[in-house]
């Protein structure tokens, strides 16, 4: 019994330490600084009684590791779900589409995204492209890449983290 418990110590532990991490990683790359270095501190300090605590047992059993293992991974897993559901953050979004597609520019507008296009031309073989470029807040991004393909589900789209903007207007 005293295996079990502390097995589920060191899982929810890990778990907790682990979300802490990824979410501070999260935060680092938006520039959050004050908030970051208050969960470095409780990351570190979680994980270092957790660890000494798996370590100096007397119990010696393979599913100490194995919990260790598993709210390492659990905690990976909701980590990167909380950041991206809880942090804000902007995206660059690219999408290549087919020359003079208005129906495609029309809907973003009318969804209330500011688009900018770009010209593109392949010279090796000659098609001729748009480039549609976003900046938009990432809470939005499943429901623009939706509307995208409903009008070209061919089209290539390509997103990136955006740390700043200044002027124009973001959804």
């Amino acid at each position: 019994m005293e295996l079990f418990f502390l097995c589920v110590k060191i899982f929810f532990a890990r778990i907790l330490d682990v979300s802490i991490g990824t979410i501070r990683t999260m935060l680092m790359v938006k520039g959050k600084t004050l908030i970051m270095v208050i969960l470095a501190f409780l990351e570190v300090f979680i994980w270092f009684l957790v660890a000494r605590e798996a370590l100096v047992t007397d119990i010696k059993s393979i599913f100490i590791p194995i919990a260790y293992s598993l709210g390492y991974a659990t905690g990976t897993f909701l980590g990167s779900y909380f950041s991206n559901t809880f942090i804000k953050g902007i995206v660059g979004v690219q999408v290549v589409v087919k020359k003079d597609n208005k129906n495609l520019l029309n809907a973003v507008r009318k969804h209330g995204y500011a688009v900018s296009v770009i010209d593109l031309k392949d010279d090796y073989e000659g098609n001729k492209r748009d480039m549609l470029y976003f900046q938009i807040n990432n809470k939005n991004l499943k429901k623009l890449i939706s509307l995208i393909k409903k009008y070209d589900d061919m089209a290539f789209i390509i997103v990136n983290d955006t740390k700043a903007v200044q002027n124009g207007f973001i959804k």
